[in-house]
């Protein structure tokens, strides 16, 4: 199930095209919603909001952009390159992600904590991704999965400083990435 990428069949002109078009779009909606968030945040004038917004905003913007780029070149030297630039910015998009619920909701000596060790671990994922390209997919992808639902370490916290729509919009955002990751894993399945 969760064979390497660079050991697959490559995309098709139309499944790359589509790709292209998909992100390009998710990286204006990022710019948008990067946008609102600090115009919100900007009036309630909290610093910690106004950060944590263009954060996340930022990160959003990064891995649509990175995705959509990746998909629209098919030299395989800059295909390659790529590649590599896009699923370093998954690490961003999660760490991205906590961003907010850890600075705003939480802070505190758990907010910090978990900050150090998302924005750590992203760090580390990074890095990985550099050095050992295309190698190790089944963990890289465990490791996205592991820090996407670390959350749940301090679930009892959170939820007690974030609204039920905060809760519920969390729970969609994280079996939306794990059912990404399914996507990701069954190769075969078409655009």
């Amino acid at each position: 199930m969760f064979r390497s990428r660079s050991s697959s069949v490559r995309q098709t002109i139309p499944e790359e095209i589509a790709n292209s078009i998909s992100h390009g779009i998710g990286a204006g909606l990022a710019v948008a919603g990067l946008t609102i968030l600090v115009m919100v945040a900007a009036d309630i004038g909290d610093p910690w909001r106004i950060t944590s917004g263009a954060i996340y905003g930022a990160s959003m913007i990064i891995l649509f952009l990175a995705s959509t780029l990746y998909h629209s070149f098919q030299k395989p030297e800059v295909k390659r390159v790529l590649r590599i630039v896009d699923h370093a910015s998954i690490y961003l998009l999660i760490a991205g992600t906590y961003t907010p619920f850890l600075l705003v909701s939480l802070r505190g000596a758990l907010g910090w904590t978990f900050f150090a060790i998302v924005w750590g671990l992203t760090l580390v994922g990074i890095i990985f991704k550099l050095f050992f390209t295309h190698r190790f997919d089944v963990l890289s992808t465990l490791v996205y999965l592991g820090m996407g639902w670390m959350v749940m370490f301090a679930w009892g916290q959170l939820r007690a400083a974030v609204p039920e729509i905060g809760v519920t919009f969390l729970w969609i955002g994280g079996l939306s990435y794990t059912v990404g990751v399914i996507f990701y894993a069954l190769q075969r399945v078409k655009f």
